[in-house]
């Protein structure tokens, strides 16, 4: 579901007014994007502080309202300031909504507990927490999960083998990375290891 955001067209650009837009507690921002000229608009800050808060706000679409219409956009950048944490400014790209967009969502390992592969002594490598996904923006998901569930030790999974919705597609070069993957030695290996180091180390019969 697009998120609805009514802005006011900003009639004076740079530092200054920017400035000023703050001291009245609003955010600076920008819309930009689709060989159309950048729009300055004003956010209220209060309510973008709150809206903030919304998980998965980079993969979802905004609809911009200002006098000049209905602007379809993604949030692209958040800036902050640097001592107070303040949003200072943030940016918007505007999109085609009948068009595939880029975005990179983040990677969540489920089930850890009930894993066969942890239960049975295995170490869980979690590498890579982000995913670069391809496809419509109503069908890009907020999050990718990996059940961890029925992984054992030895096993791994690449971005072949994460489960998309149906529309979405890997980004370039996403592929072949192992996102998640279950070490060490099964407890029959681990215990043949123990008995040859213990032979090993044993003192030879004279």
């Amino acid at each position: 579901m697009a998120i609805t955001l009514k802005a006011d067209i900003r009639s004076v650009a740079g530092k200054g007014a920017a400035r000023s837009i703050r001291k009245n507690k609003n955010i600076p921002a920008v819309i930009y994007g689709e060989k159309k000229t950048p729009v300055a608009i004003e956010l209220n800050g209060r309510d973008f502080e709150m809206l903030l808060k919304t998980p998965g706000l980079r993969t979802k679409l905004f609809q911009i309202e200002t006098t000049g219409g209905v602007e379809d956009a993604m949030l692209m950048d958040v800036q902050y300031h640097p001592v107070s944490d303040a949003v200072v400014h943030v940016d918007f790209k505007r999109i085609d909504v009948k068009s595939p967009v880029n975005v990179v969502v983040p990677v969540e390992v489920i089930n850890a507990e009930t894993s066969k592969g942890l239960k049975l002594g295995g170490v869980l490598n979690f590498a890579v927490r982000k995913v670069a996904l391809r496809g419509l923006v109503d069908v890009i998901p907020e999050k990718i999960t990996i059940d961890l569930t029925d992984m054992t030790i030895g096993d791994a999974v690449h971005g072949t083998d994460l489960v998309l919705p149906a529309g979405v597609e890997l980004g370039l070069h996403q592929a072949e990375l192992a996102f998640a993957t279950i070490g060490g030695k099964m407890p029959e290996e681990a215990d043949a290891a123990k008995a040859a180091s213990a032979a090993a180390a044993a003192p030879a019969k004279k």
